[in-house]
């Protein structure tokens, strides 16, 4: 799980500037200072991916979305517009992985069959596709949560409260919702022990050995 979401410093890069505003705003309730802070937090991560060579792409676009957050907040002069973008954003993923199974290819199929050598080719075979439909299922369930939990905390302007649920329930969540779509959708265990792929036996459709 760690591992999927860069580490411990894609860990922190994650939930630094959200802990930072909330922590600032609740005890000073300045805006501008919290925003500030917040951004500057994510800047410092980016150098510190620039400094140190290794891939920005992950700090760069936390830094890209917490100035628009930012941006939103100081349009609007509320505090909790601050996570508003990350709402829409959330609904937009709810509603693109249900399409996905809705038309047979599922989102964890295509995450993970490419990890896993399967490439595509694990529609061929029904178990795979339902195992596939119910991992990504579960990736929707979290990212539903998200959204029952915090929206409530939204309309009551608890900044304190969505601040605190917003790191709770970020990152380290999805990715503990990848780690069970991960294991849901493993591929059932060949003769020798190691697991099947749908690369390595393309017209199988029989189905055994279904995921568990």
């Amino acid at each position: 799980m760690l591992s999927s979401i860069g580490g411990v410093q894609g860990l922190a890069e994650s939930i630094a500037p959200g802990l930072v505003f909330t922590l600032l705003f609740t005890f000073t309730r300045d805006l501008t200072l919290s925003l500030v802070a917040a951004l500057a937090v994510s800047a410092v991560f980016t150098v510190i991916r620039l400094v140190s060579r290794t891939p920005v792409t992950q700090a760069l676009a936390g830094l890209v979305g917490v100035a628009f957050c930012a941006f939103v907040a100081l349009r609007t002069g509320n505090a909790e517009d601050f996570f508003l973008p990350g709402f829409f954003i959330n609904g937009a993923y709810i509603v693109a992985m249900a399409v996905s199974v809705v038309v047979r290819w599922p989102f964890a199929g295509l995450l993970f069959g490419f990890i896993r050598n399967e490439g595509i080719e694990w529609r061929r075979q029904a178990v795979r596709v339902r195992a596939y439909s119910l991992a990504t299922w579960i990736i929707v369930a979290v990212l539903a949560l998200r959204l029952v939990v915090q929206v409530p905390l939204y309309l009551a302007e608890n900044v304190a409260a969505l601040g605190s649920t917003r790191v709770a329930m970020g990152l380290p969540l999805y990715a503990l919702g990848l780690w069970l779509a991960w294991v849901i959708s493993r591929p059932p265990a060949a003769p020798g022990g190691a697991a099947s792929t749908g690369g390595s036996r393309p017209d199988d459709r029989s189905g055994a050995g279904t995921d568990g």
